[in-house]
């Protein structure tokens, strides 16, 4: 049996509006790929979301879920204030592989 596929994501909750809390996190896909399992969730791909691309399967909740970029700008709305959180188990991971960085 193999392992199931996991990778570094960003992940932001659209669900209050265009831009809210975003986080970037190890989640699990799926067999088939169209979903994913963050945080004790799952999240259904979507392909006719208006700023979103999956749905909360416990509530309904709009989610932006992608591959991190390498320079940082991983909301759709850059001059957000808000920040994005990095989870603990993966931040050396995600500054070393994905950012570049050496230190």
């Amino acid at each position: 049996m193999s392992k199931p596929k996991t990778r570094i994501m960003y992940i932001e909750d659209k669900s209050e509006g265009l831009n809210g809390p975003a986080r970037i996190g190890r989640v699990t896909f799926s067999k088939s790929g169209r979903s994913v399992h963050y945080g004790g969730r799952t999240f259904s791909k979507v392909g006719n979301g208006y700023k979103f691309n999956h749905v909360a399967d416990d509530n309904g909740d709009h989610f932006w879920i992608s591959g991190p970029r390498k320079d940082g700008q991983d909301r759709l709305y850059p001059q957000s204030s808000m920040p994005i959180e990095i989870d603990a188990d993966v931040a050396e991971e995600y500054w070393r592989e994905i950012r570049g960085r050496k230190d």
